[in-house]
């Protein structure tokens, strides 16, 4: 007895879910940023080294924003390139949040007939083959973030296209490789050796690049130059200047080789697609929470689920039942299981399906879900709200192929001017588009071919995309920026992130650094998309006697490494004095660095 008294005890402090005081008492794996006057959180060193450039040059936070954007998709083509796509949220001073929507479409050609007759590729499994391939010239829909970054430029920025993309250019002609490209490129060399265009590019010298080898892109920077060159030839303002840089990538010389390299080689995408592509103004979506403005881009995007999930958990004292705790963590999952399952049923491009948000985002049909949630059980079934029409969903039943996913980019400057965006899309391995240096994406596998539904494949159409940046607001003024990748993954991240700060009072590091949860109990956007009832991840920080409570209410639980969480935010938080509090997450190395 005098033994195991201690003993157990000792276990309960283990178990005990620790308060903000506690955690904050705790040394953080990266250090507190904290700055005075402008802040620049993304995916490495010369993103955010770009972005700081362009601030001290004068630039604006959506200069600076478009220039580490830029200096991304060049440094990190792992996981994202000029080939890709981004939503973007722009919060200008004194004026409401602007939504940016650099989402490419479905080429003209892409029809539910074709991919379900198409033949297995050469890198896929016959028993594991998804309608529409995960990889490959045959998955790509038109590239949209360019046009995106110039729009944002153009609307809401001072400086040329030239100035905000020269940190980008100077990296094209070589930066050392980072240990992430290089050994993504070492695991992707078979399917990249497929496409000669992409193995002259990745393999300049017949090999995989090693860390720290000055990796160079000779083909991309002249593309680069040719658009600078556009700018510098073209008359007139400001935005007639930029205009022309879109023009030539567009509808011009850029475009024109694009789509030649891909109808030579089996691909979809035309010059005609490219030359109707247009990245467009979108108002943003928004609930509160606390007291808070929660803002995020609209349902091309998975972005509101976290919305439907915070409606959900304002009707529980999150804080009482204290961070981490298995109570908490039982009703932030049934409540992510619910918003996911709208998510999943109700969620695409708004153009072409009529989406029920007016009652998704009421807290009145929130209250209703909430019903929904057994405190002594977990969920098992994918239950949507009875607001509409539901179809099928596809389940493949296997898990879905890699998925590369994404980086982020988070900018404040001294005017408190705020750029949040989620860049993504054209991720290893990549086809490039002959002598251009862009790279296909493969955003298009995310789109359904199961008719009726709000995601199914149309030509022209966006597919909803998991990509969700954020920005929140208290008394109409900025107080976060938070953006992540993770794929599916991105808004259960997020908001845990977002529940650190506002329910538990942490710092920005402390808050993207603690422990996370993970469901997998949701269609996934990729490839297969498969359905998992119940899975949940838990990171190894999480104490055991949580999981096993969890376990016992029926979680599916998997506990992985501590630091295991795909995702991985930057969060830049404004406070009251004009501080700026910086965050950057080391599961995945992100950047912040601020002045």
């Amino acid at each position: 007895m005098h033994t195991t008294l201690p003993l157990f005890l000792s276990l309960a402090v283990l178990a005990a879910p620790l308060t903000a005081q506690q955690l904050r008492s705790t040394k953080t794996m990266f250090p507190e940023v904290r700055a005075s006057h402008e802040m620049v959180g993304a995916g490495n060193n010369f993103e955010v080294e770009a972005g700081f450039r362009i601030l001290e040059a004068g630039g604006n936070a959506v200069d600076a924003g478009v220039a580490a954007t830029l200096a991304a998709a060049v440094t990190e083509e792992d996981h994202f390139s000029l080939g890709g796509e981004m939503p973007l949220l722009v919060k200008m001073a004194g004026q409401p949040v602007s939504v940016v929507s650099g989402v490419g479409v479905a080429p003209a050609k892409a029809t539910i007939e074709l991919y379900k007759s198409r033949k297995k590729e050469s890198w896929e499994d016959a028993d594991r083959m998804p309608v529409i391939p995960a990889q490959g010239i045959l998955a790509t829909t038109t590239p949209g973030v360019l046009d995106g970054l110039l729009l944002a430029l153009e609307k809401f920025g001072t400086m040329s296209f030239a100035q905000v993309v020269q940190p980008a250019l100077e990296r094209a002609d070589g930066f050392p490789t980072t240990e992430i490209l290089s050994q993504t490129l070492q695991r992707d060399e078979a399917t990249i050796r497929l496409w000669p265009s992409s193995t002259a590019f990745f393999f300049p010298d017949g090999k995989v690049p090693k860390p720290g080898e000055v990796f160079r892109q000779p083909a991309l920077a002249k593309t680069l130059r040719e658009l600078v060159a556009a700018e510098k030839k073209k008359k007139g303002s400001r935005t007639a200047k930029i205009e022309a840089v879109r023009d030539y990538f567009y509808r011009g010389p850029i475009a024109k080789r694009i789509g030649a390299f891909s109808e030579a080689n089996g691909g979809l995408v035309t010059y005609s697609d490219l030359a109707k592509y247009h990245a467009e103004l979108d108002t943003p979506r928004t609930t509160t929470y606390r007291g808070y403005e929660i803002v995020k881009p609209g349902f091309w995007t998975q972005g509101p689920v976290m919305l439907e999930i915070l409606n959900l958990l304002e009707g529980y004292d999150l804080k009482s039942m204290g961070h981490n705790s298995p109570e908490y963590l039982h009703v932030v999952v049934e409540a992510a299981k619910l918003g996911f399952a709208d998510r999943d049923n109700y969620y695409g491009d708004p153009k072409f399906s009529k989406i029920p948000e007016e009652i998704l985002l009421s807290k009145s049909y929130a209250g209703e879900r909430r019903k929904l949630i057994d405190l002594d059980h977990a969920s098992m079934e994918s239950r949507p709200g009875p607001v509409g029409h539901t179809v099928p969903m596809p389940n493949g039943n296997l898990p879905s192929l890699g998925v590369q996913d994404t980086t982020c980019v988070n900018v404040v400057d001294r005017k408190g001017n705020v750029y949040s965006a989620t860049p993504s899309g054209a991720w290893l391995p990549s086809v490039i588009a002959g002598d251009t240096g862009i790279p296909f994406g493969t955003r298009l596998q995310t789109l359904l071919t199961t008719p009726g539904h709000p995601n199914v494949l149309e030509s022209g159409k966006r597919p909803r995309v998991t990509l969700s940046p954020t920005i929140i607001l208290k008394d109409g003024k900025p107080v976060y920026a938070l953006s992540t990748p993770g794929a599916d993954n991105q808004d259960q991240a997020l908001l845990q992130v977002v529940l650190n700060l506002i329910e538990f009072g942490m710092t920005a590091q402390e808050a993207v650094e603690a422990p996370r949860f993970q469901t997998e109990h949701f269609y996934s956007s990729f490839a297969m998309h498969e359905f998992v009832p119940g899975k949940l991840n838990l990171e190894a920080r999480i104490p055991k006697a949580t999981a096993d409570k969890l376990t016992a209410l029926g979680h599916k639980v998997t506990v992985t490494g501590d630091w295991s969480n795909l995702s991985a935010p930057t969060v830049i938080k404004l406070l009251p004095d004009g501080v700026l509090e910086g965050g950057a997450d080391p599961r995945r190395g992100r950047f912040i660095f601020g002045s």
